[in-house]
């Protein structure tokens, strides 16, 4: 995939005297819009974890069949991971970005029929189409991020940008909670309720989605048409692929921090997933929380709330501490916490849950950065193969497999090993075993 190389604190192909510090004020702007792009995605990624109780009652739906929703939008970060990269080579950053944008634009209308007819299959659809223009924007932001700036700060520079994520994560709930669960019959049943719903209520709850995702599409084609119009500052050969000559006899196999850094994102993905897509259904339970799924939309407000913090904090703490470390210590305090969320009840499961948000808060920016440490001109294609490891996501599946036949709670223990594969990349599988010099590029 297309992205500017770092070298000696420059933007390679950058012309000299031009402002072309990679901490300058001319890529600062760069990465100011970036952020807004990092806030729209994970906004919209996490307005899943409040349709996902909304659609199960509106469908019927079994655990297994409700996290298959959320395993079809991370199904788009497989396929869409190549074809983006060759889309952003092809047209560049700008116009790639737009391009997403549209697309996401496009599956957030694609809700409205959906909503009327009420058609499972047209949610699936309209969520695979929303997934792959999320692909295509982080495919090119994320090592973006991670190379405009000195190496050594890397993990800071992307959990600062991912706490932009974290926030538009954040206030998702609250937008959800209000505008979906909030006006439908299902999300403000009372705990523990087992009244079916009569099929005029489940047409009015399903049709509680359009106005929403309405308001969605429009944002993203004022953020589209505002990219559109940005100067973004010229990349030069900086955008271009790196020499044949220069990846010549090197391979990325070779490179233990990326070929086990590619399951420590794609397993991480599934842990931090299943918290969210589930949290609400877990919250929610008697024994739990006892509370309306409106009501712990709210609380999974505060889940998304400790990432943002957690990040904000993890970008400052990796400035002096190895990134590495950190992600060891996290990777502990999730696994104990989880623990405590499957084995214990009431408010202190609940919160348990609720904490496990700032745990993962540094965890996928610190793998990302970790994984494509020491590739030099290999670090395009390992930055593809990292992005194509969220489909992860998708197996999230498994989880609602595990809650159907044993028990919601008990499929926590999933999350909780988890935890353990990342301890194992912080302690030694993110070493790097030899690091390539990066290459200069020419223009």
């Amino acid at each position: 995939m297309a992205m500017p190389i770092q070298t000696h604190g420059t933007i390679a192909g950058a012309a000299p005297g031009t402002g072309g510090s990679a901490e300058g004020p001319s890529y600062r702007s760069a990465l100011t819009l970036l952020a807004s792009l990092f806030f729209m995605w994970g906004f919209i990624t996490v307005i899943n974890n409040t349709l996902l109780p909304h659609l199960r009652s509106v469908f019927d739906l079994s655990y297994t069949q409700t996290t298959l929703i959320e395993s079809v939008w991370f199904i788009a970060y497989f396929f869409a991971s190549i074809p983006s990269a060759k889309l952003i080579e092809r047209v560049g950053y700008q116009r790639a970005m737009v391009f997403g944008l549209a697309m996401m634009a496009a599956g957030a209308l694609m809700m409205v029929p959906a909503a009327r007819l009420p058609s499972y299959g047209v949610t699936l659809f309209a969520l695979f189409v929303i997934a792959s223009g999320i692909t295509l924007l982080q495919v090119a932001a994320n090592p973006y991020v991670a190379v405009v700036g000195p190496p050594e700060t890397a993990s800071s520079r992307l959990n600062l940008v991912q706490a932009f994520n974290s926030a538009g994560a954040t206030l998702a709930p609250l937008f959800g909670g209000y505008l979906i669960l909030g006006r439908s019959t299902s999300g403000t049943a009372v705990a523990g309720s087992t009244a079916v719903l009569t099929p005029a209520e489940r047409l009015a709850d399903a049709q509680s989605v359009v106005l929403p995702y309405l308001i969605v599409a429009g944002v993203l084609v004022v953020l589209a048409v505002v990219i559109a119009r940005f100067p973004l500052p010229a990349m030069g050969a900086a955008t271009q692929r790196s020499a044949k000559a220069d990846r010549k006899g090197l391979s990325l196999w070779s490179h233990r921090n990326l070929v086990l850094g590619i399951p420590a994102i794609f397993i991480y993905l599934i842990a931090e997933i299943g918290v969210a897509n589930l949290f609400i259904n877990f919250v929610s339970q008697p024994e739990i929380g006892n509370l309306t799924h409106e009501q712990a939309a709210h609380y999974l407000f505060i889940l998304w709330g400790g990432m943002m913090v957690g990040r904000l904090v993890g970008s400052v703490i990796m400035r002096s501490v190895p990134a590495e470390r950190v992600l060891a210590l996290a990777s502990i305090g999730a696994f104990v916490v989880m623990l405590v969320a499957t084995f214990t009840t009431g408010h202190v499961a609940m919160w348990a849950l609720i904490s496990v948000g700032l745990f993962h808060s540094i965890m996928f920016p610190t793998i990302f950065t970790l994984g494509i440490r020491g590739l030099g001109p290999l670090t395009e294609e390992g930055s593809g193969l990292l992005i194509m490891a969220i489909a992860g996501g998708a197996l999230v599946i498994v989880q609602g497999w595990l809650a159907d036949r044993y028990g919601l709670q008990i499929s926590f223990l999933l999350t909780a090993a988890c935890e353990l594969y990342i301890l194992f990349y912080a302690l030694w599988g993110s070493r790097v075993t030899h690091a390539l010099p990066e290459p200069v590029a020419v223009g």
